[in-house]
Formats: C-alpha cells, sequence, structure tokens
C-alpha cells in the first residue's frame, strides 16, 4: 500500500502557524488574540517554535512569522530556515534581505529619505566622532540589543562608543554609526503598520536609548511611551515609498511597519523598515486584530505554489 500525503485543509478547516521562539512558546502578549479570531474562522491557529525540530512546517496552511526573536545570533541559520518553510509570510526571500539593515542602503538608493548610516565592518578603522550625539547598533539585531547612545562632548562616552564598535568588530558583526535625531525625544518615533498591503494604524512611542550600552538581558528592551498616533500626510508618502522600494513589490506582503522620526530639517527619515517580525501593536488600535485575521485567512485562501505566499 502506497502511502499518500494527507491533503491541506481548505479556507475555514485550515491550519497555521504563528512562529515564535523558545523564550516566548505561548506567543507574546499582543498576538495571542489572532487564536481566537482564527479560531472564529475555523482555522486552527497555534504558537510555533521556528527551531523546534519537531515542527512539520510542510503540515501548515501558512506560517506567520511572529516573535522569532532570537535570531540575531543564528541569522544564517535562520535564513535558511526560512527557506525551507513551504508557505511562509512574509516571503523567505524578504526575511533575507530584511534581516540584515543594509537594506537602508537599498533604499537610499531608491530615493527614499533614511537616517544617514555610516557602516563599520570587523577590519575597518573607527575613532568615534568629537561632537554631537550617536547611536551605534549591529546591522543584524532586533529589540535594541547590543544598542547605544552616545554623547561625543563626553570624553567618557567616546571610550565606551569605541568599545561599543570594537566589541561588535570582535564578533564579526558589522556596526552601525547614526546621528541620534534629537526629535525623538520631543516627537517621539511614529511606527505606520500596514497589513494585507493596507494602511492600517499608526502608533508612536518614545525614545529607547537613553544612554551607552550596559548589556540587556532578554530578547528585547521593553518600548516606551506607547499609544495610538494619527500619522501625517508627509509620514504616509515617507512610508508608502519605502514600501515600494521592496525587493520583488510590496502587494506580497501580510504586514510591514515603517518605523520614522523627523530628520534635522523636520522631515520624516526611515530609521527601520520591519517586514520580518515586528510588533503591530494590535492592541492599540480597534479592529487591527481582525483586520491582521482577515489578511491571514485571505493568504490562505489565495492560489500558490510552493513558493511563498502572494498577493493577486
Amino acid at each position: 500500500m502506497i502511502d499518500t500525503p494527507e491533503p491541506r485543509s481548505p479556507i475555514g478547516a485550515g491550519r497555521v502557524a504563528l512562529v515564535t521562539c523558545a523564550e516566548l512558546p505561548d506567543l507574546y502578549p499582543d498576538d495571542r488574540s489572532l487564536l481566537a479570531l482564527l479560531a472564529a474562522a475555523g482555522v486552527r491557529a497555534e504558537a510555533a517554535v521556528w527551531d523546534d525540530p519537531a515542527v512539520d512546517w510542510a503540515a501548515y496552511d501558512l506560517a506567520v512569522l511572529r516573535s522569532a526573536w532570537d535570531y540575531p545570533a543564528r541569522r544564517a541559520e535562520f535564513v535558511a530556515w526560512a527557506r525551507g518553510v513551504p508557505r511562509l509570510a512574509n516571503p523567505a526571500e524578504v526575511v533575507a534581505w530584511n534581516t540584515d539593515k543594509r537594506y537602508l542602503a537599498d533604499l537610499e538608493a531608491a530615493g527614499v529619505p533614511v537616517v544617514h548610516t555610516q557602516w563599520v565592518g570587523p577590519g575597518d578603522r573607527w575613532t568615534p566622532p568629537d561632537a554631537g550625539e550617536w547611536v551605534i547598533k549591529p546591522a543584524v539585531g532586533a529589540g535594541s540589543v547590543d544598542s547605544g547612545r552616545y554623547d561625543a562632548a563626553d570624553s567618557e562616552h567616546r571610550r565606551l562608543a569605541a568599545d561599543h564598535v570594537a566589541r561588535l568588530q570582535g564578533a564579526d558583526r558589522l556596526a552601525m554609526v547614526q546621528p541620534y535625531l534629537s526629535a525623538v525625544d520631543s516627537d517621539g518615533e511614529t511606527g505606520l503598520l500596514f497589513i494585507g498591503g493596507r494602511y492600517s494604524h499608526a502608533i508612536r512611542k518614545g525614545p529607547m536609548l537613553t544612554g551607552p550600552d550596559t548589556g540587556l538581558v532578554g530578547l528585547f528592551k521593553e518600548e516606551a511611551e506607547l499609544e495610538a498616533r494619527q500619522p501625517t500626510p508627509a509620514e504616509h508618502s515617507v512610508a508608502e515609498r519605502a514600501l515600494a522600494a521592496v525587493p520583488g513589490g510590496a502587494d506580497r506582503l501580510l504586514y510591514a511597519r515603517v518605523d520614522l522620526i523627523p530628520g534635522p530639517d523636520g522631515d520624516p527619515v526611515v530609521v527601520e523598515l520591519e517586514l520580518t517580525e515586528p510588533s503591530l501593536f494590535l492592541g492599540l488600535a480597534e479592529g487591527a486584530g481582525q483586520r491582521f485575521a482577515d489578511a491571514i485567512l485571505s493568504h490562505i485562501a489565495l492560489p500558490r505554489g510552493p513558493s511563498s505566499p502572494r498577493r493577486s
């Protein structure tokens, strides 16, 4: 007798993996509402740890990346895993591009306003500036881990900044040096959330970096001063331009978050384009959880081959 694979369930009786990490086996609290919302549509959703060898990813109608926040230390392994998942959102090639913040250079080349960034590789010589405030962080990172803020007018801060870059270089990591955008202290950072290819809602968060990197225990630094926000037309425009520059097109993205801060001239610049595992702050906008559940259902319903799902 020849065993034949069980066909995947049709919409209305499907199965969805909400991809997380071993440190958050029951999902991050903001994502848990999806379990009931999808169940109400007849879809079984469950948390699945991305590097758990017992998980059969082919058994799911869709695997949705959510809180896989431990990947920075194992990015190559994470990208290889993503490429092996038959139906992943967002798609594996987007994950490969977006998990290295050198995508900012691609956005800049496409004419998108981004925060100015100096890239310091493991073999590069780097001297701290002697004026201004600066942010240092790794090109592969998440949750503000290994990130710090330095006042170059302070000799101790300059020493600590040099140590920070050297520490990243010693770990064979690419360092990013960016001017600290002081508008975040007054205006905050605006995150525009897109779900199923459409703008959903926006949030404001306060400054995350208050001083030099002193080490962080855990997956992420808690985000500060979170609240709903109405973005400006200029912020909407920059966010749309950033999404338009995504390789392969933004129409296949299940979700996206574009983080903006006013630059020195007051115009918004992109500080991060989050397409892999961003917090979506579903609890800060009425109906956002249902919009995300509906977008997942639409992705399941789309005809597709063995590659990542795409919107028509």
